[in-house]
């Protein structure tokens, strides 16, 4: 199995530092990693070619011009891109347990897609890891844990076992920790580019796959990840998605028009280790 990982990123180069020095702790490397631009400015370009020239493993940076948020575009962008048979995304402002990728790794399974989850950081935390281009992994006791504490704790071998059993068949939609098969992916088009503005293209992916026929499972103690501070965004389309979602849920929906099909045969889906707009 060949992991492709896919990283989004929208102009935070401080917070993405951070996020790519953790993919060179990870005990199992992927076979590439993608940077997903949502049309960041010089500093992300120089940061990633940076990390490129540092990488064992093939670097893509994949970017589009900023014209608002349009991270399902620029995910569709990414996966067509994607060399490997499995994809793990997660955010450019996570910073990822050296474990992560290998424990994805563990649990891959045919039929299934999986949803991680995050534990996330204090302000102040972030801050000082931010300035000083520094991250340590904070334990479960520490003070830069903001909430969801339990969740710094890795059950490796309870965690293999138990992640097929829990929360089996969930709703929800994470989009900064979670992984599915490429071609699951390609038989639904994708993420819908329809949304766009923060919040439910996750979950309008999710419920797709589900009515293709896949489950869905969530990582249970293992793909453990940190998720620096960031102020909380607005939408003022999320009503109007909410409303697209129930509309697809309401006709069983597993395949959106404005997908990722596409892109597929352009140049972005050619194996290269540069930028490609």
């Amino acid at each position: 199995m060949k992991v492709s990982l896919i990283i989004s990123t929208y102009n935070r180069p401080e917070a993405l530092k951070l996020c790519l020095d953790s993919v060179l702790m990870q005990k199992q490397m992927p076979c590439e990693v993608i940077v997903g631009d949502d049309g960041s400015e010089e500093d992300t370009r120089l940061l990633v070619e940076e990390f490129a020239g540092r990488s064992p493993v093939p670097v893509k940076h994949i970017w589009h011009p900023d014209e608002g948020f349009r991270l399902a575009a620029i995910r569709n962008k990414s996966v067509a891109a994607a060399v490997g048979d499995y994809i793990v995304q997660i955010d450019g402002d996570i910073v990822m347990h050296p474990e992560f990728i290998a424990d994805h790794m563990s649990v891959a399974r045919r039929g299934f897609y999986a949803k991680g989850s995050r534990v996330r950081l204090t302000p102040e935390y972030t801050e000082e890891a931010c300035h000083s281009g520094h991250f340590d992994v904070p334990c479960v006791f520490s003070r830069g844990i903001m909430k969801d504490r339990e969740k710094a704790i890795r059950l490796p071998v309870a965690g293999k076992w138990l992640s097929h059993h829990y929360k089996i068949d969930s709703t929800s939609g994470i989009g900064c920790n979670m992984a599915f098969w490429r071609d699951d992916f390609l038989a639904v088009n994708g993420y819908d580019e329809y949304f766009e503005g923060w919040g439910a293209e996750d979950i309008d992916l999710c419920s797709r796959l589900s009515h293709s026929g896949l489950h869905n499972f969530k990582l249970f103690r293992i793909g453990l990840c940190y998720h620096l501070w960031h102020r909380e965004s607005t939408n003022p389309l999320l009503a109007r998605s909410l409303g697209r979602i129930r509309e697809n849920e309401a006709q069983n929906k597993t395949w959106c028009d404005n997908g990722v099909s596409k892109y597929l045969d352009n140049d972005v889906n050619k194996d290269n280790d540069g930028r490609t707009n």
